[in-house]
């Protein structure tokens, strides 16, 4: 019975999720049809609770994003805010997660493993995106993570204290689903730990990398995915 609500149930939050996606600018149509699929791929591999991590990460970035647009503006101003953020974007913050699901779907007998991957790629995603909209708004004290000398707000690699608590709550969000639908392990704290670690990772990169135009900001934040991933899967098969 409950394979089949979620058959029912599924459909309707991806493609629910794709409409709105699209109507409030959010994504942009090619970017919520790849979004869509991988929704698809990684119910296929993880089920409910999978698009749960997805919906959440989704959601929580969507919302952070919107959040007291106006005065963001005043320290950087993305277009993506008007027109939807494109495929190459979509990518870079989920194609991690999916591509644990894909592996997932290759060499089942690896699922609890990859399925840690999965929730750590989302919660650095999560932890990112949440850190950096909302350090933007609370932060009082900007720094960069580099030289640890005061910055200016908004700049590649710059955080605040409270924008980095900020993100370990969002991570700590995604363990929490993971949980909920897996069962509470020490799985939580690895997935705390990585999407911590990839958050922190993301600003690196951007301090030394990013800022110097050596790579973009796609390219980091599928870094910062991957070794939260990676961290993550270390931790579950090595502890």
């Amino acid at each position: 019975m409950g394979g089949v609500i979620e058959m029912m149930l599924v459909p309707i939050i991806i493609i629910g999720g794709m409409a709105y996606s699209i109507v409030a600018k959010k994504l942009t149509v090619p970017a919520a049809c790849i979004g869509g699929l991988l929704a698809i791929t990684i119910f296929m591999a993880a089920g409910l609770t999978g698009v749960a991590m997805m919906t959440a990460f989704f959601l929580l970035g969507s919302l952070a994003t919107s959040w007291k647009q106006e005065l963001k503006n005043k320290f950087v101003d993305t277009p993506e805010n008007k027109t939807g953020r494109k495929v190459s974007q979509v990518l870079a913050n989920a194609g991690v997660s999916a591509l644990a699901g894909l592996l997932i779907l290759f060499y089942p007998r690896q699922t609890d493993l990859l399925l840690l991957a999965m929730a750590a790629a989302f919660a650095s995603a999560t932890a990112d995106t949440l850190s950096s909209e909302l350090g933007m708004v609370y932060g009082t004290r900007f720094f960069n993570i580099k030289t640890f000398r005061a910055d200016e707000c908004g700049r590649d690699g710059v955080i605040s204290l409270e924008g980095s608590v900020i993100g370990f709550i969002g991570s700590c969000l995604i363990a929490l689903v993971h949980a909920i639908g897996y069962g509470f392990h020490l799985s939580f704290f690895w997935i705390v730990l990585a999407g911590t670690f990839g958050n922190l990772l993301d600003s690196i990169l951007g301090a030394v990398f990013e800022r110097k135009g050596l790579i973009g900001n796609n390219a980091v934040n599928f870094l910062s995915t991957l070794s939260a991933g990676l961290i993550a899967l270390l931790l579950g098969a090595v502890i």
